[in-house]
């Protein structure tokens, strides 16, 4: 990286980055602590994380002015991995999760993105939104009059004081008027002390205290896979959404090698996995952030208020962080891809349904965007294949020309070969291939059965304007080499 970019990323918005960064601090505090109670843990491992992971991709990220931390996506695949078998597994996975990433990253798959349609990544971020908001439900079961009035109240106050005020995010805003409130009413109501202990210390290193056996693998492996492709398409789809904003390109596998580097480090100082925010990253943005130093002044300002403010976080009541993640839900869900269903085609319409009806079943954010992209692929191929065409023509006495045009692969193969006349008596046949192309041995295959039968009624097959890379498959795949299949083949 020429020492220029470098200064730019770093300097060039330091004013604006700061003041971004500081109110991306002040709302990472009640979703770090709400994203640990969805994943099961104490508080202080999804703050640990979000300090952890901010300031060490601010350095190794692709993608400057994002925001990475403990998210939502995350610890929902977590939570199954904690209740079974506790904290020091859930640390080695995000370890392992790390490693997996840099993987990735080193073998440029963060390219693959570009196969995931904009209907599947709706449907994952409206999955998200959903799971986020059944994660709640348990907090609105089975409790007084009092947690409901004040969740009612939470809302009220993050979605009506922007219209007076943006200087302070509103969630913040949120949870100091509800844990003033309760403090003063002297409510019973579940808080953030209830949940755990909060870190009253800095980070320290440790590794966690797990068998180093094939079973523990076994164990870890799934989660950490899973947590692995969620963080990065997560963070591929928020490096996007931040490309478009500001105009400019990020590096895709340096945000895979990043990511994983920040959940190592996060892994090794007591932190959950995490990855890009997509929320907090368009704050950052809209603030005012456009460099690498929003990013770690984010997270190092978060760890101050955690340490030197710990006494007030804790007596924060639940109810104020319902109120928050509510309106994280009601914020990530893409409202208007309803009124799409109207006008959108059905197949795209099918991959978004699809993708969250996965998810949520399941509740595997990977699982649901694997059945999206299937989908997808196979509704294109359907598409495809039905623009192939086979037009003939009887040009003189004993000759008749075959004219395919479009794509002949396995989904078209059937088709093609099934748009000859077998039983016509003609002398010579021309198979013009000039606006077609060969993809796979499945359409090769097709013109073999074509070139065979043609050949059996005593046809001669003249093959003209197969396109080079079609012919390099046709030579290497196709039965044309033993000379009674074929009269001739001309290479356009």
């Amino acid at each position: 990286m020429s020492l220029s970019r470098l200064r730019a990323e770093w300097f060039g918005n330091v004013r604006g980055d700061l003041l971004a960064g500081t109110v991306v601090a002040l709302a990472l505090i009640p979703e770090a602590i709400a994203f640990s109670i969805i994943a099961g843990v104490d508080p202080k491992v999804g703050l640990y994380a979000s300090f952890c992971i901010a300031v060490v991709i601010a350095f190794t990220g692709g993608r400057p002015g994002m925001i990475s931390a403990a998210t939502g996506a995350m610890a929902l695949v977590m939570v199954d991995l904690v209740r079974d078998y506790g904290l020091d597994y859930l640390l080695a996975a995000t370890l392992l999760t790390g490693f997996l990433q840099i993987g990735f990253g080193l073998l440029k798959l963060g390219s693959l993105m570009r196969f995931v349609s904009r209907s599947v990544m709706t449907g994952f971020v409206n999955a998200l939104a959903i799971l986020i908001f059944m994660a709640q439900l348990p907090e609105l079961i089975g409790v007084g009059v009092e947690t409901y009035a004040l969740v009612a109240l939470g809302l009220a106050i993050i979605y009506l004081l922007p219209r007076l005020t943006t200087a302070v995010p509103s969630p913040l805003i949120c949870i100091l008027v509800i844990t003033g409130l309760a403090l003063a009413t002297g409510m019973e109501l579940r808080t953030v002390g209830d949940m755990g202990e909060l870190p009253s210390e800095l980070p320290a290193f440790f590794l966690p205290t797990v068998p180093l056996t094939l079973e523990t693998l076994q164990i870890i492996f799934p989660y950490a896979l899973t947590l692995a492709v969620v963080g990065l398409l997560e963070s591929m789809m928020t490096a996007s959404i931040i490309d478009d904003l500001t105009d400019t390109g990020s590096d895709k596998s340096r945000e895979c090698v990043g990511q994983g580097s920040a959940n190592i480090v996060a892994g090794l100082f007591g932190g959950m996995a995490g990855c890009a925010m997509i929320g907090q990253s368009v704050i950052n943005v809209k603030s005012g952030g456009r460099g690498r130093l929003s990013a770690l002044w984010a997270g190092s300002f978060l760890l101050f208020l955690i340490l030197v403010l710990d006494e007030w976080v804790r007596q924060i009541p639940m109810a104020a962080l319902v109120a928050v993640m509510i309106m994280v839900s009601i914020g990530t869900f893409s409202w208007s891809s309803l009124r799409d269903l109207r006008t959108h085609p059905k197949s795209s319409s099918m991959v978004m349904l699809t993708t969250v009806v996965v998810v949520v079943l399941t509740h595997d954010l990977a699982k649901g965007v694997f059945a999206g992209v299937l989908m997808s692929g196979v509704f294109f191929a359907f598409k495809v294949s039905g623009l192939m065409r086979v037009r003939s023509e009887l040009v003189a006495d004993g000759l008749r020309v075959y004219r395919v045009v479009g794509q002949v692969f396995f989904a078209s193969a059937d088709r093609f070969a099934a748009s000859f006349d077998f039983k016509e008596a003609v002398e010579k046949v021309r198979i013009d291939l000039t606006a077609a192309h060969f993809w796979d041995i499945s359409a090769v295959a097709a013109l073999d059965k074509v070139v065979l039968k043609l050949r059996r009624q005593g046809t001669a097959v003249e093959l003209v304007g197969l396109n080079e890379a079609s012919a390099t498959l046709v030579d290497r795949l196709a039965a044309f080499d033993r000379p009674d299949a074929f009269d001739r083949v001309t290479q356009h």
